[in-house]
């Protein structure tokens, strides 16, 4: 009996030493990556590319994952880059994604790979900057790849990462984004168990983690309303049909919705018109007027009133106007989930990579991520990753998509951490 018990010490033992040498092992080559990782990050800042557009990217990330002995494909959902890697033990499927495109921006910063890139946007030569961290999750999946090959030995199952093109949106009359990867299979062949993601975050100290769990991020249509009026000279206004008038009563009409219609304790609404366009000249009433925006909400029903209730104010405003409008409302991205089981399964693995002390439980965003079409298929956990400089000032700091956006590159390697240690974690419950 006695031998039995000290068999079973020793045994258990045995696991723990076993366990605490993966640990050891993530924490050594993360930290000896970072270098690597960094030089990674700034390269492909310094030679950003727009959505659908990231050819040069995906070479680069084929290479190196190529490098590591992956099975690799490229081309899908037009630039994306997916690749398998089989570990030595049976387990299930995880994903793990990264976006690589940048914005039309003039980057304002001064560091010594500031891109001086221009493309062409919309017909016109334009400055491209990564204004949103894009190349730094680039740079950590591909880190991440690495240090979870050297560890095949230790892995259970399979790995998919997926780099994935246009989540700022693809180009007008252009599929793209997580949308397309979804619809050419990435979630499939091998089916997906379980997908994990992560963004920077510029107010955000370096080294700190976020999570949210159940609903995180909005989701965002996009929408153009046309109005069509009469035109008039501006001195008889009497004789037009005013689609400025028209628009300003829709706008304001608009806004009751947030504040009279909704139940905002179950949900928050957002509806921001951001473009409107209409008129050649002062003293001339013009023809048309188009108007276009988004919507931001984080339930599936009150997205679908609002839509309503918007095309109803629309429709009788205009008709009050003697006045013709349509409104189109496309979807562009649906709400990002945090499955919460999944978020308390992976909150361990969150506290070893960062520290407990450093990931940070937060509210619901209004911003919004593609990200949110995979949870579709599978149970999804999306991140924050702190890219603010120690000390600084979250107020003051440059926001995303702004040309002064940046990020302290010095402790992304606790992104690889996470990646890591989820992946590793999922293994075990699996």
């Amino acid at each position: 009996m006695y031998k039995f018990i000290g068999l079973f010490i020793l045994i258990s033992g045995f696991v723990t030493s076993v366990a605490q040498t993966a640990d050891q092992l993530i924490e050594a080559k993360a930290k000896a990556i970072l270098p690597k990782l960094i030089e990674w990050r700034r390269h492909l800042h310094q030679n950003p590319e727009l959505s659908n557009r990231e050819f040069k990217t995906m070479e680069y990330v084929a290479a190196h994952l190529r490098k590591l002995g992956l099975e690799v494909k490229t081309g899908v959902a037009k630039t994306g880059v997916v690749a398998l890697l089989k570990g030595d033990k049976p387990g299930p499927v995880v994903a793990l994604r990264a976006d690589m495109d940048a914005l039309p921006v003039l980057e304002r910063t001064d560091v010594p790979f500031k891109s001086t890139v221009i493309a062409e946007y919309l017909g016109r030569p334009t400055p491209v900057m990564h204004a949103c961290g894009h190349d730094a999750h680039t740079a950590i999946l591909m880190a991440t790849a690495e240090v979870l090959t050297s560890m095949k030995k230790q892995l259970a199952g399979t790995v998919k990462f997926i780099f994935q093109p246009a989540e700022e949106g693809a180009p007008a009359g252009e599929e793209g984004g997580a949308e397309l990867m979804v619809k050419e299979n990435v979630m499939v062949n091998p089916k997906v168990d379980v997908i994990f993601g992560l963004h920077m975050a510029a107010s955000l100290e370096a080294g700190k983690i976020s999570y949210t769990k159940g609903a995180a991020l909005s989701s965002a249509d996009f929408f153009t309303l046309k109005i069509k009026g009469k035109a008039a000279h501006g001195s008889t206004p009497w004789l037009a049909v005013d689609p400025v008038i028209v628009s300003m009563q829709i706008i304001n009409a608009w806004q009751t919705i947030v504040s009279r219609n909704e139940d905002l304790t179950k949900s928050p609404v957002v509806i921001s018109v951001g473009k409107i366009n209409g008129g050649v000249r002062e003293n001339i009433i013009p023809e048309e007027v188009v108007i276009a925006g988004t919507i931001r909400t984080l339930d599936g029903a009150i997205q679908k009133d609002v839509h309503a209730r918007m095309q109803l104010i629309v429709k009788n405003i205009a008709e009050a106007n003697a006045a013709e409008a349509e409104l189109i409302i496309k979807s562009r991205t649906l709400v990002t989930y945090n499955d919460p089981q999944l978020t308390d399964a992976m909150l361990p693995s969150l506290f070893s990579a960062a520290g407990k002390e450093q990931v940070i439980a937060e509210p619901w965003k209004m911003n919004s991520e593609d990200f949110s079409y995979y949870g579709e298929k599978a149970p999804a956990l999306f991140l924050g990753l702190g890219g603010m400089t120690k000390g600084a000032d979250p107020k003051k700091v440059a926001d995303h998509h702004t040309p002064d956006f940046f990020i302290d590159d010095s402790q992304l390697h606790i992104g690889v951490k996470a990646f890591c240690y989820m992946v590793m974690a999922f293994g075990k419950l699996k």
